[in-house]
């Protein structure tokens, strides 16, 4: 027993020796030596080395034979080699357009060549299958995608819509390995119109015959249903491709019923005529007294036949257009209120068709007249109008005395709707000029145009009742200032049946050659539209 315990004791003093020198060891490291351990443990544990850098690529032209790929594509492209080496050879850019804007079927016989380094991106392209129809009114649309011109300029905001957005990632040559397609695209609103295909494709065919025979600078028609103002035609010749405008002249681009101004001549007095039956200063049969020729200021106003003196009443005075009878209808009625009128009927002013760049035309206010002024306007002269101007005002004699705008886009997103844009569409409404009987003697007037010994007797359609008007006006040379004695306007603007008019059509001839006169060049023009257009429209003969 003594033994054992002799042995615990001494492997007690044992491990407490242990313990002791374990300590001292560890105070010893901890302190005297800590700074040198310390410096040794982070040269075992932290190795810093040093990480080869990639080498930047020198990557050679992506397009390795750039006179091989252009004589590929230029006979695709309507190209030469020559001009589309320069840019298949630009080393100065990342990418270049060769061709912009080509048909899908040229764009699949590229993407069919898997030539490494071409890239197509998918664009729309505005095309018209109709080629020449109305191809001033609907203008055209630039390789942004923009209308530039005509309707595609007036109601770009609602035609175009909006662009989607697609993020497509490529590899080092050009192949997509992934396409997002970040906003959906949404169409442009679709816009219906008033045009009636078929009569625009006839009012087209009888320009070109105008142009054939008389060879003017141009022509223009519009054809409009007075009740409503919808225009069912609106023609210029010579006519353009809406799918290669850039090949036509500015002259022909230009949209004539809106964008072209000139002086009315003989078809004016209808509105003479008008106002002052509406003033009550005259009666369908007041009688004038008119000279062979009239001093009116500084101006000698004749009529455009020879006559000797002559009384006649105010119905022939337009029936036969006489210069001398105007003129002092015109006076008789006074400058304030012949100004009225001649607003009111809205000359002076856009008639609010939404074509672009509408001409105002030309009218003085009374403290600019001067003592010709009058007498000149009366019958046509000193003042300038638009063809549409002209379709609104002979529309308000045809409507029963409401004047209407004319009426061009009738749906937008397959919507009737009074306004888009600020653009007024419907123009039911309209407002009264001049009183129902009023309108009705100047219908019955007009129709004496027709008739037998009228200017335009040569224009009547067997079993028709037409009304209408002619005008002949001589064109200001820019060079001198004066009227010319070589370039004239020639004109009619008539409707059908004269007592309830539905059709309503004016053509305007631009410096015809040969025969000058409204009723030799532009009335059988309006009487060849006439005699298509009523069957067709189911108005039957009276």
């Amino acid at each position: 027993m003594r033994r054992l315990d002799t042995r615990i004791r001494t492997i007690f003093v044992a491990l407490a020796a242990l313990f002791v020198f374990a300590g001292a060891r560890a105070g010893y490291l901890g302190t005297v030596r800590a700074d040198a351990l310390g410096t040794e443990a982070s040269s075992q544990q932290a190795i810093t080395s040093k990480v080869p850098a990639p080498r930047g690529d020198i990557p050679p032209m992506i397009i390795k034979s750039p006179a091989d790929l252009a004589a590929k594509l230029a006979p695709l492209l309507g190209s030469q080699p020559e001009e589309l080496l320069p840019k298949l050879s630009d080393r100065s850019r990342g990418f270049v357009y060769i061709a912009r804007r080509m048909p899908a079927e040229v764009g699949d016989r590229i993407k069919a060549m898997h030539q490494t380094g071409l890239s197509l991106e998918q664009t729309m392209r505005r095309s018209y299958p109709r080629g020449q129809q109305a191809g001033q009114l609907l203008g055209f649309v630039g390789n942004e995608g923009k209308g530039l011109s005509g309707l595609e300029y007036a109601w770009n905001s609602e035609l175009q819509g909006t662009d989607g957005q697609r993020t497509t990632v490529s590899d080092a040559l050009g192949r997509p390995i992934n396409v997002a397609d970040n906003a959906m695209v949404q169409k442009g609103r679709d816009i219906r119109l008033t045009i009636d295909a078929p009569l625009q494709d006839e009012v087209e065919r009888v320009l070109e015959g105008v142009g054939r025979v008389y060879q003017p600078k141009g022509a223009t028609a519009v054809a409009v249903d007075p009740r409503t103002g919808d225009i069912l035609a609106l023609a210029n010749w010579p006519a353009v491709n809406a799918n290669d405008v850039g090949s036509a002249s500015a002259y022909a681009q230009l949209n004539r019923a809106s964008g072209f101004t000139y002086e009315p001549g003989s078809t004016f007095k209808s509105f003479t005529i008008s106002g002052a039956l509406q003033d009550r200063v005259v009666t369908p049969d007041t009688q004038f007294d008119l000279p062979v020729e009239l001093q009116v200021g500084d101006k000698t106003i004749h009529d455009a036949e020879d006559r000797g003196p002559e009384t006649l009443p105010v119905k022939e005075i337009l029936s036969k257009s006489s210069n001398v009878g105007a003129a002092k209808i015109g006076m008789r009625t006074g400058a304030k209120r012949f100004d009225h009128w001649v607003r009111e009927f809205g000359f002076g002013s856009p008639t609010g068709s939404g074509l672009p760049g509408e001409e105002a035309g030309i009218v003085l206010t009374p403290e600019h007249y001067s003592d010709a002024t009058l007498g000149n306007m009366a019958m046509g002269q000193g003042l300038a109008v638009t063809p549409l101007q002209m379709i609104q005002a002979y529309g308000a004699i045809a409507n029963g005395g409401i004047l209407k705008p004319p009426r061009l886009v009738s749906e937008v997103g397959g919507k009737q709707v009074s306004e888009v844009g600020g653009k007024q569409l419907d123009n039911s409404g309209g407002h009264r000029v001049i009183s129902p009987q009023t309108a009705a003697s100047v219908r019955e007037m007009l129709k004496g145009v027709l008739g037998e010994g009228g200017t335009a007797s040569s224009a009547a359609i067997p079993g028709f009742d037409l009304a209408g008007k002619t005008g002949t006006a001589q064109k200001v040379d820019p060079q001198t200032g004066t009227y010319s004695d070589s370039k004239y306007i020639a004109s009619f603007i008539g409707f059908a049946p004269a007592s309830k008019p539905k059709l309503l059509v004016a053509v305007v001839v631009d410096e015809p050659t040969g025969e000058i006169y409204g009723g030799q060049v532009a009335a059988p023009a309006f009487s060849r539209i006439m005699a298509w257009a009523l069957p067709y429209l189911g108005i039957n003969p009276q």
